[in-house]
């Protein structure tokens, strides 16, 4: 997730994408994403082990900003949000 800027990146793990995705857009949550407006999905990766998610994000979240930023670039040039669309399953 990013903000409308991207400038600040945060990486996180979720059994339910698209209901986290949707708490992070309406600001459900009090967290890190509420506070820097983190609302725009650029990137993700599906995983059926909740074990191997884990360690994936541990990995992520280790690495430095441009190895962040070059995984997104190599999925999504232009930073869209890729869940456009997504929030009318909630209404």
């Amino acid at each position: 997730m990013t903000n409308k800027n991207n400038t600040v990146i945060y990486i996180g793990v979720t059994s339910d994408l698209l209901k986290r995705v949707y708490q992070h857009k309406t600001k459900a949550i009090k967290s890190f994403t509420s506070k820097y407006n983190c609302n725009k999905l650029v990137y993700f990766e599906e995983f059926l082990d909740i074990n191997q998610a884990i360690a994936r994000e541990k990995q992520l979240k280790s690495g430095n900003r441009k190895r962040k930023e070059d995984l997104i670039n190599s999925m999504n040039l232009n930073w869209n949000d890729l869940s456009d669309g997504w929030l009318f399953y909630f209404n």
